[in-house]
């Protein structure tokens, strides 16, 4: 159990992280970009801006609740990250189109799109079967 929560905590934490990536990279773009100024320039303009700052430690965390829950004997691979990825995705639609600092405005075949994800990753956590235990 603590394995799922793990997956669970590391699937928000990615979804997290894009947002905030999104949201803080619209406060940059103009002029040039964070790249502008070379790499000295990003690592700078990423610890200035907070919003990017806590997108990349959302990232950090992130990768580590993985790596904890990949741990597990009985969670696969090959449910663990369709699980992230696109439960990732209908997250960040969701809230990409809710938030008034994004405002992203979904098609009814976005939505539909998003829709056959998570329908996707349903079927795939009912049909794997689970790992033996050694």
């Amino acid at each position: 159990m603590k394995y799922v929560v793990a997956l669970i905590v590391a699937l928000v934490l990615n979804a997290a992280a894009n947002l905030m990536m999104k949201v803080g990279m619209k406060s940059v773009a103009g002029g040039g970009g964070m790249l502008k100024d070379g790499p000295a320039g990003a690592v700078l303009t990423i610890l200035k801006n907070p919003v990017l700052l806590g997108g990349l430690i959302c990232f950090g965390l992130n990768a580590f609740c993985y790596m904890f829950a990949l741990q597990s004997r009985t969670l696969k691979i090959s449910l663990a990250y369709p699980l992230m990825v696109g439960g990732g995705y209908a997250i960040i639609a969701v809230f990409a189109s809710l938030s008034p600092l994004l405002r992203e405005r979904l098609t009814v075949g976005q939505w539909a799109g998003v829709g056959l994800v998570l329908i996707g990753v349903i079927l795939i956590a009912a049909l794997t079967p689970p790992e033996p235990q050694a």
